[in-house]
């Protein structure tokens, strides 16, 4: 009798247990993603609020056609702007001006990459390649790319050539004297201590020399994919038949005054995404600053 009891009470026990570990189970809750902070939700409202603002000014000087100093008669109002953009995406052509744009500046852009950063480093490190590269840096640097245009195009085979030749000088200057100036920046002090641990040449430039230059080469991507739009927008305007600045350029000379603005801030937005892009892709390599702090 004893013995029935105690199994009927464990039966009992364990009929009971089971719907609570059931329960712990089922009641485990998923995994939350992550949340912006108030800091990030301030920025984002400032950022929406600036840019209300704005255009609530630009409508304001066009309904009363603004004329002091600056006239806003022929300037579109921002619904007309609005719908002319509305009405351009539903196109195919609008989107071949977009992607043809972002093709030059990919291609451009990473062999000014990939060619500025080695320069850099190289005249960061050797003071006869600095003696050596300076001097055709210093006198092509300040040449605009307007004028670049008629010689690009007789010393490329095609138009799409020099518009990216045209590109690529935009963005390689920028990447180069900041890559430098990171390279220069370089405490000393880290550098002999390394050496004296018996480190190669080699083991200070990667281990020393490049992770102190990241921050200024960083900076310098980003300058020089603002500067590439800019060169890119010049070299469309002159010899291009299809991009986002060739259709600003075609829609002033058709004196289609919305399309004029639709295709600026369509250039606006992209280098605005184009150097956050950059940005967001260094990020990852910058991490060792916070850990220094």
């Amino acid at each position: 009798m004893a013995t029935a009891l105690k199994i009927k009470d464990a039966e009992e026990t364990t009929l009971v247990g089971a719907p609570a570990a059931q329960g712990t189970t089922s009641d485990a809750k998923p995994s939350r993603l992550p949340r912006l902070s108030r800091k990030q939700l301030g920025n984002i409202g400032m950022v929406f609020l600036s840019l209300s603002a704005g255009a609530l000014l630009w409508h304001i000087a066009t309904a009363i056609n603004l004329d002091f100093y600056i006239n806003f008669s022929n300037v579109p109002s921002p619904w007309r702007v609005l719908t002319a953009f509305l009405g351009h995406i539903q196109t195919e052509i609008f989107w071949t001006h977009i992607g043809v744009s972002m093709r030059r500046i990919l291609i451009s852009y990473s062999l000014a990459t990939v060619l500025g950063i080695f320069i850099g480093l190289i005249m960061g490190r050797s003071r006869i390649a600095r003696a050596f590269i300076m001097p055709y840096i210093e006198v092509v640097r300040p040449i605009p790319a307007v004028a670049w245009i008629p010689l690009a195009i007789l010393m490329w085979p095609t138009e799409e050539s020099s518009i990216i030749y045209i590109t690529f000088l935009g963005a390689l200057f920028p990447i180069v004297l900041n890559t430098l100036h990171g390279v220069e920046q370089t405490p000393e002090v880290l550098v002999r201590a390394v050496q004296s641990l018996g480190a190669s040449r080699w083991a200070v430039f990667r281990h020393v020399v490049i992770p102190a230059a990241l921050p200024s080469i960083a900076a310098g991507l980003a300058i020089g994919m603002g500067v590439s739009w800019f060169s890119l927008l010049a070299g469309e305007i002159i010899s291009g038949q299809y991009g986002i600045g060739y259709f600003t350029w075609d829609a002033y000379s058709l004196i289609n005054y919305q399309d004029i603005v639709v295709g600026m801030l369509v250039i606006g937005f992209l280098g605005t995404g184009s150097t956050a892009a950059v940005k967001m892709i260094t990020k990852p390599m910058l991490k060792w600053q916070k850990r220094t702090r």
